[in-house]
């Protein structure tokens, strides 16, 4: 039988949908959640992944993969579950799984689905739903901190070869990623960004320039923070860029993300989360603070 009571597991779960059950914040992080619960479900009832995979007729792997929120989920598939666990409790197997159902929607951005790998559409969600965003970033401006002409300029010279209907639905699905900015409850958006990235000017002079303004514009908004890792400082030697995204859910770990060219990793073990998390605070203390980063880049604002 499972050792959580009936009536805290129903409503620590109503708690969580209305924390991340909204249209906003997508499947991604439901499916995290409802994989969350089921594995500590199968703890407490001392249920193996192999014997878990055999009761709905799939391998231990896909086991990992649902309890890790990488797949969607089958009713049937749930409720088998439950009932293999000792979830017995009416109103908690429904609570369960009416939160299936819910972590199966599709997000806004399924509309992008053909723009985009399935590594990065698990990103788009993940950042959808994180109460913290921090990243380092070498090369260009954090996309969410990306003006409209900067974000077609890196993405015309990102994909030379995209027909122009292409290039503008990319830049249609990194504006409304954007759109997380200025949303109702936004994330708390901490960026370091290296002097390389506000001095290279893809798109020329003038998009550059306008780029630069809107960044400022972005660094006096409360829970959005900008610093300029600048040359004279230097840096750690093999940090490239990663961002780490936390969640307000306690149930769900951090996520270190690291981008490559053809696929990314997800990195949340706890070895992992503390040097990356080290990297980043040795970053932010040899960065200009926010308040120099504002003048830095009003200089450079005034230069063009």
């Amino acid at each position: 039988m499972s050792s959580v009571p009936a009536e805290h597991s129903a409503e620590r779960l109503e708690k969580v949908e209305q924390l991340v059950g909204t249209e906003d914040s997508g499947p991604t992080v439901l499916r995290m959640v409802l994989g969350s619960q089921l594995r500590r479900l199968r703890i407490a009832a001392g249920v193996t992944r192999g014997a878990a995979g055999y009761e709905i007729r799939c391998s231990h792997t896909k086991i990992s993969r649902m309890e890790l929120g990488q797949v969607s989920f089958k009713r049937r598939d749930v409720a088998d579950l439950l009932a293999l666990y000792g979830v017995s409790d009416d109103s908690e197997r429904e609570a369960i799984l009416t939160l299936a159902a819910q972590a199966n929607a599709r997000g806004w951005w399924h509309n992008y689905a053909d723009l985009m790998p399935g590594w990065f559409e698990v990103y788009v969600g993940l950042e959808e739903a994180a109460s913290v965003i921090r990243s380092y970033e070498a090369q260009f401006i954090p996309g969410l901190l990306q003006s409209e002409d900067y974000a077609r300029a890196v993405i015309r010279d990102g994909y030379p070869l995209a027909a122009p209907d292409e290039i503008e639905r990319r830049v249609r699905l990194r504006m409304n990623r954007t759109r997380l900015v200025h949303s109702a409850e936004p994330p708390r958006i901490w960026s370091i960004v290296d002097e390389a990235a506000v001095r290279r000017q893809p798109g020329g002079a003038a998009v550059m320039h306008a780029q630069l303004e809107h960044l400022l514009e972005l660094c006096r908004l409360p829970h959005v923070t900008v610093q300029v890792a600048p040359f004279a400082r230097g840096g750690p030697a093999a940090a490239g860029p990663f961002t780490l995204l936390r969640f307000a859910e306690p149930a769900l770990p951090d996520i270190v993300y690291l981008e490559q060219l053809t696929g990314a990793a997800y990195l949340d073990k706890r070895e992992d989360l503390d040097a990356y998390t080290t990297v980043m605070d040795q970053l932010a203390v040899q960065s200009l603070p926010p308040a120099e980063t504002i003048a830095f880049l009003t200089r450079m604002v005034e230069g063009y």
